[in-house]
């Protein structure tokens, strides 16, 4: 927790699904993921996912993904493993996803169905950070969308996993631009985001 920031490995990862209940039968169709340390970019994570059931229309109206797309996909007993061993030692890594609860829960569901140990990462929430970041008289919400347009983020959010995910770094670098002195080290950041 003392590791200086621009030392810490962060993976921000987005997921696209086919629903939002994790332990409801919905599934992860997509996977994206950007690893950053010190403000470059390490690598990226992307995958669709072949889910067990279909796509619901109204999920493939709002991302694009159809059920054709994902047909040929490898499943999530394969792509989670390998995201896993993607994102590193969990001594070094830090998982950073935007409304962190949605994307882990699905992370989290995933690992109980295919009987894969959950690493214990530690989590940072870009929503939160934000609320501690950003005041209400400059954004009228906290949604992807509106922050993106807010720093005026070179990739836009599309409700498409490593779009998302991209949007995300750029998103969290501002905010921590924007937090300066505030927050040099892991503690520090962990700290404001969980409002203390």
């Amino acid at each position: 927790m003392d590791r200086p920031l621009n030392l810490v490995t962060f993976v921000v990862v987005d997921l696209e699904t086919t629903g939002g209940a994790p332990y409801g039968g919905s599934e992860i169709t997509e996977f994206g993921a950007v690893k950053v340390r010190g403000g470059e970019v390490l690598g990226e994570f992307s995958t669709f996912v072949q889910p067990v059931g279909a796509i619901p229309d109204f999920i493939i109206e709002l991302t694009g993904i159809t059920n054709e797309m994902v047909a040929d996909a490898p499943s999530i007993h394969e792509v989670l493993p390998k995201f896993f061993e993607w994102c590193g030692p969990v001594e070094e890594t830090v998982l950073i996803a935007h409304n962190a609860p949605f994307d882990i829960s699905f992370l989290k569901a995933a690992s109980l169905k295919t009987e894969w140990a959950w690493p214990e990462f530690i989590i940072l929430d870009t929503v939160k950070i934000a609320r501690r970041t950003i005041s209400k008289d400059e954004v009228l919400n906290y949604k992807l969308s509106t922050l993106a347009q807010f720093f005026q983020t070179q990739v836009q959010p599309t409700h498409r996993a490593l779009d998302d995910a991209q949007t995300t770094v750029e998103i969290f670098h501002r905010l921590i631009e924007r937090l300066g002195n505030k927050t040099k080290t892991l503690g520090e950041l962990h700290t404001l985001k969980l409002g203390k």
